[in-house]
């Protein structure tokens, strides 16, 4: 039997490299690991290299996000099969990874075994959600992940396509009035590389700064800061 080829992609080395050996371990002969990818730009090249059959995607990494990740890989490779692991279960991620060509949404609190087994089914052309992450959209009153509100970011994604979804996070976050310094605690990342995206998204945008960033995104989609739109 030919093993199923797995790429992990996580920005923690120590999980990822764990869960390689875990897996090499108890999954038979039929599950491989080929490869880790540490943030979501390697993980897109890896695919190129290694041509996987199943990614397990973390959701947030460095630069290129999971779901980024998999939109791009999505769209070159529609038929790899690609599973989000990760630590959360908010219903807009899940919504957002599987609107971008994720097959799954797992929580890393799961067994060795199940994981195996998830990878199998996946392959085998299933769909898998974790049950704590089912019952919280059933709970919230969606029953499929597709019939989700779009985000906040997916509608500034929508209107300006050449954004990513950090990209999009930054934005809203700079709308809804907050500081380099409160982005960077909200999103967990240094108040530098919240420059670095506010530089790269005016840019793209075609405006100079912060104040005509907020108008030109206003005027053009009509969204307005989360206190406004309550």
């Amino acid at each position: 039997m030919t093993p199923i080829r797995v790429l992990i992609a996580d920005d923690q080395k120590l999980f990822a490299d764990s869960l390689t050996i875990v897996l090499g371990a108890d999954a038979a002969d039929d599950v491989r690991v080929v490869g880790t990818a540490h943030d979501g730009a390697t993980a897109v090249e890896m695919t190129r290299e290694l041509a996987p059959d199943v990614i397990l995607m973390d959701v947030h990494m460095p630069g290129i996000d999971g779901v980024d990740a998999t939109r791009a890989i999505h769209g070159e490779y529609p038929g790899i099969r690609i599973v989000m692991l990760t630590t959360f279960d908010d219903d807009v991620y899940v919504h957002d990874a599987i609107e971008n060509g994720a097959v799954g949404y797992l929580l890393k609190d799961i067994d060795v075994a199940e994981l195996a087994a998830a990878i199998r089914a996946v392959h085998a052309g299933s769909f898998l959600v974790s049950p704590s992450v089912a019952a919280k959209l059933a709970a919230s009153g969606v029953s499929s992940c597709r019939e989700a509100v779009p985000s906040r970011p997916q509608l500034v994604m929508k209107e300006f396509p050449d954004l990513t979804r950090r990209e999009a996070e930054v934005l809203l976050l700079v709308v809804d009035s907050f500081d380099n310094f409160e982005i960077a605690e909200r999103l967990g990342i240094a108040e530098q590389t919240v420059k670095n995206y506010t530089s790269t998204i005016y840019a793209k945008l075609g405006v100079r700064d912060r104040i005509h960033a907020v108008r030109f995104v206003q005027n053009r989609s009509g969204i307005r800061s989360d206190s406004e739109s309550e």
